[in-house]
């Protein structure tokens, strides 16, 4: 069963288990066209199973995962965590976004032409024109981040996975990385699912939040889900939110003053 043209991905009751440990406990949620969604948690909530099981990499103990299926494939694009790229090697951003086009497809590649434009009209999209014949290696946290977003939205996908892309950019790249992101969701009508630690650099730019705890999953707009009711019973013990100067620190109180449900204590601030 495929989706239609107004949502991105479906996520229905997903449970995994592995090693006899449920690692997702029947996460559900759904993705419209042209939203940019926060997937939130620290080490150990399940960000990762949850990715690898949207990308089919691993089969959900129960439950399912609805993606869209355009000309015979899932057009999921997918911008991994650590991608390395040797400053020495002789690929310029414009070759790598072009390998993005035909490594999904059967047959023959497209024509040249067809290939020159598509490459060009998403480097402008992403905003990464002017380095599109650098060295991909050479360039910087944020430009190399243009262009693996553009390569893999090159080939129009309705779903746009990206595993912690802010993680290693200074302040101010992140931000741009979320505003391009942000103005590429409504712009390409993709849903863009985008895993975090942190949620404070997406709160000016994303319409939703996913926030796991322990593989359980609390899923609307940060307004719904980032309150101190919905996040102890997500982590099973009482939590504060506190607000200050447009930042949004979560604390974990007293295991004993919220509902009993697999505690886990996280003390920090997201």
């Amino acid at each position: 069963m495929s989706l239609g043209g107004d949502v991105g991905l479906r996520v229905q009751d997903v449970t995994v288990e592995l090693g006899g440990r449920r690692v997702l406990d029947e996460v559900r949620f759904e993705l419209p066209a042209g939203t940019l969604t926060g997937l939130i948690g620290s080490n150990g909530a399940g960000k990762t199973t949850l990715m690898r099981v949207i990308l089919g990499q691993l089969s959900p103990t129960r439950g399912a995962v609805l993606l869209p299926d355009v000309a015979g494939h899932r057009a999921v694009g997918y911008v991994p965590q650590k991608f390395l790229l040797d400053p020495d090697m002789p690929v310029r951003g414009r070759d790598l976004v072009a390998l993005g086009l035909d490594g999904h497809r059967l047959g023959f590649p497209l024509p040249n032409r067809e290939r020159r434009r598509r490459v060009a009209e998403i480097l402008r999209a992403v905003g990464a024109e002017a380095v599109a014949d650098e060295r991909v290696g050479r360039l910087s946290g944020g430009e190399q981040q243009r262009i693996l977003i553009a390569h893999a939205l090159v080939s129009r996908p309705r779903l746009l996975l990206l595993d912690e892309p802010l993680a290693n950019l200074d302040l101010r790249s992140a931000r741009e990385v979320v505003d391009l992101l942000a103005r590429v969701a409504r712009e390409q009508r993709v849903a863009v699912l985008i895993s975090a630690h942190e949620m404070n650099a997406l709160l000016p730019a994303m319409d939703r939040v996913i926030y796991l705890a322990d593989g359980r999953a609390a899923c609307g707009t940060a307004e719904e889900v980032v309150r101190p009711d919905v996040l102890s019973r997500l982590y099973g013990h009482r939590v504060e939110v506190i607000r200050v100067g447009g930042r949004v620190l979560v604390i974990a109180g007293d295991s004993d003053d919220a509902e009993p449900s697999h505690p886990h204590h996280h003390d920090g601030a997201f």
